[in-house]
């Protein structure tokens, strides 16, 4: 993994990352863990997919994604990995919190900062439009534990403005890799060394903690 030492923008957390083979079964999953159900977000035509969302308190939010059974298969890979073969064999077997986005103010600088991230491609779903990196393959930063990042082109308008209160709250994040401190290294040079703790295992993990309403809960 490529990245350059120097000072990022202001970056923080923007959304988790829930990943499933359908929506439907995506948003169950949600519900009968958090005991919230994700209300409907909207399709995303150039990725052949579509999500759900919860409120994780003000500018933070859940996101569950699936591809779109009525959407128009993309030109190009899928973000998330949701085409690659591993990553199916996994949602095959239930859904499962796969990577998480943070949002910049300066994405073209920030971005530039850590290689394996790929460019920013612009992308829109009903009232709100981004530029939001995605490498050619589709492929997950640090295997989901460095985050994709997202640039919101009206930085006044977020999705989690339109949700509902849940009740539940982001408590932590943390990783396991092994070789942490690569992923370390990656996310300082984007400011988010704070942001997720990462140590050493021997398959790459992320792992969020919430409150919830029925008490802590971690996915």
């Amino acid at each position: 993994m490529t990245v350059r030492r120097t000072t990022p923008s202001a970056v923080e957390p923007d959304h988790l990352v829930v990943a499933a083979a359908s929506l439907a079964a995506g948003v169950e999953w949600i519900e009968e863990r958090l005991g919230v159900r994700a209300r409907p977000g909207g399709r995303h035509a150039a990725m052949g997919t579509h999500n759900a969302l919860v409120s994780l308190g003000r500018r933070l939010y859940l996101e569950v994604i699936a591809i779109d059974p009525e959407g128009a298969a993309p030109s190009r890979s899928r973000w998330f990995d949701l085409d690659a073969p591993l990553m199916r064999e996994r949602l095959a077997a239930g859904p499962a919190l796969v990577h998480w986005v943070a949002r910049t103010p300066a994405i073209d600088a920030d971005a530039a900062r850590c290689a394996e991230l790929g460019a920013p491609v612009p992308m829109e779903r009903g009232e709100f439009s981004w530029r939001i990196t995605v490498p050619a393959d589709g492929r997950r930063p640090g295997a989901g534990l460095v985050p994709t990042l997202i640039e919101w082109s009206d930085p006044a308008r977020h999705p989690a403005g339109a949700l509902p209160g849940s009740g539940v709250r982001l408590a932590a994040l943390a990783g396991e890799h092994p070789e942490p401190a690569t992923i370390r290294a990656a996310l300082a040079v984007l400011g988010l060394q704070d942001a997720l703790k990462v140590t050493y295992g021997r398959t790459p993990r992320l792992a969020a903690m919430l409150a919830t309403p029925r008490g802590p809960v971690t996915l």
